[in-house]
């Protein structure tokens, strides 16, 4: 990271069926994030559950230790998939331009299969929240081609590291 600024990020898999030892969608954006000169503040997996989920956010976002909250996982269109309905209440503002360029840039990856992604990001009490697809490849995507520079306080015209923290 070009930018003296670390924040401390948390990072929650959404799934039924995940463990820590065959989560690989976890394990990259902490790599990322680490390569990056951000610190982890926390790891979970956490059940595709609306309440467990929102707790779990919940908990996160009161915490003044974490800055940004990279949840990989639950953003698709089966009944599991509870992401959406679980965290954006939480949120103050919606980051709707992170969702329309995530699909944009996964449309040159996958396809029309970009659809059923329903990644977004928002604002909640200074706290970051970034929702991605399951798969290890979105979350690259995600973080290589939008979340890294977004979390560069060096990165212009702007980035949203004076937003958060």
């Amino acid at each position: 990271m070009s930018a003296a600024t670390s924040l401390s990020l948390a990072v929650i898999t959404v799934s039924d069926t995940r463990t820590e030892e065959t989560d690989k969608s976890g394990p990259v954006l902490i790599e990322c994030l680490q390569q990056a000169g951000h610190k982890l503040h926390s790891k979970a997996i956490v059940k595709d559950d609306v309440y467990q989920l929102r707790a779990a956010a919940s908990s996160l976002i009161a915490d003044p230790d974490v800055q940004g909250i990279l949840m990989t996982g639950g953003t698709g269109f089966t009944e599991r998939d509870n992401t959406l309905t679980a965290i954006q209440p939480l949120l103050d503002d919606a980051i709707e331009g992170f969702g329309e360029l995530f699909r944009q840039l996964s449309y040159e990856e996958i396809g029309t299969s970009t659809i059923q992604s329903r990644a977004f990001a928002g604002l909640a009490n200074n706290t970051i929240v970034f929702c991605v697809p399951g798969s290890p490849g979105a979350c690259r995507t995600a973080w290589d081609k939008i979340i890294a520079q977004q979390l560069d306080s060096a990165y212009k015209p702007c980035n949203f590291v004076d937003k958060i923290g």
